[in-house]
């Protein structure tokens, strides 16, 4: 009998081998030039987007036509507009923004219900799900509640982002062990300090002493999550209150978060504002004159 398990346990990791390699060889890259109202969407609605400079920008672009280019958006009893698209794909992008090889090959599809949901995919009235990576006959599926993505990049002094919360899963996912330990970006020297750090917050999670949300007290898995939206939505906050955390985010990540919240601003692009692309120009004289 435990051999037949074993045998049933190989053969599963072959088909998920071949899998992630069949996606790999197809794996498409952008060829055509960045649309210009999907620039201008990101400026109104993304603040980490503002803040990067030109050279960033143009990266972050890639990598979010990239990752729409590989991963199917799909609308579950709701219709899926350019903007939600582009934040899927923001909320994609911003984790693994400083590692430019990064590939989601554990995701090919997302799945927008309106509002919440429950664990069975049913949206009732007692759903309270917001956000799933999906495993099973559902691998390689992520399912996001749209109002919860939307409210995600609205709301920035909320601690919270659910579409980046379900990405940081599938970067812990990516190793082969979802346990919070994202080995695939952590240094193997952090691994224990990181391990002890996780605990020692739960631990005062637990003694209603901290601000982080109660919910990352779940396991070392949910914590990760939980810490990574802390860390992109209110970074200046959690060095302040928890720059142990803070620190070592910055090594998982490889990103100093505050940098990218210097200004908290959305731009409004009208017909006088400075063109979005960067050419010093106004937008009416520039990206905005065929539009």
């Amino acid at each position: 009998m435990f051999e037949k398990i074993i045998v049933v346990i190989i053969i599963i990791l072959i088909i998920i081998l071949i899998s992630c390699l069949k996606k790999k060889n197809a794996w498409k890259i952008p060829k055509k030039e960045f649309p210009v109202n999907w620039r201008i969407i990101l400026s109104e609605k993304v603040i980490f987007y503002n803040n990067l400079n030109e050279e960033e920008k143009k990266r972050f672009e890639f990598k979010l036509q990239e990752f729409l280019l590989n991963c199917k958006i799909t609308g579950i009893k709701t219709d899926v507009e350019e903007t939600d698209k582009l934040l899927v794909a923001a909320s994609a992008v911003i984790p693994i923004f400083e590692f430019p090889n990064w590939k989601y090959l554990n995701l090919d599809e997302v799945l927008l219900y309106p509002a919440s949901f429950d664990t069975n995919f049913d949206m009732s009235s007692n759903s309270s799900v917001l956000g799933m990576v999906g495993s099973g006959y559902m691998e390689g599926k992520m399912i996001l509640s749209k109002q919860s993505l939307i409210n995600g990049f609205r709301n920035e002094t909320d601690k919270k982002n659910t579409a980046i919360h379900e990405f940081v899963h599938l970067i812990d996912k990516a190793d082969g062990a979802v346990d919070g330990v994202p080995e695939l970006l952590l240094a193997k020297q952090y691994t224990l300090p990181w391990m002890d750090l996780i605990k020692k917050k739960i631990d005062e999670i637990y003694d209603g002493s901290s601000d982080i949300n109660p919910y990352g007290a779940t396991d070392n898995t949910e914590f990760f999550a939980v810490i990574s939206e802390y860390f992109f939505e209110r970074p200046q906050l959690l060095k302040t209150k928890h720059p142990d955390l803070y620190k070592m985010l910055e090594k998982i990540f490889k990103t100093d978060s505050i940098s990218r919240f210097k200004t908290k601003k959305r731009n409004v692009t009208g017909r006088n504002s400075p063109c979005p692309c960067g050419s010093g120009k106004k937008f009416k004289y520039c990206c905005g004159k065929n539009l």
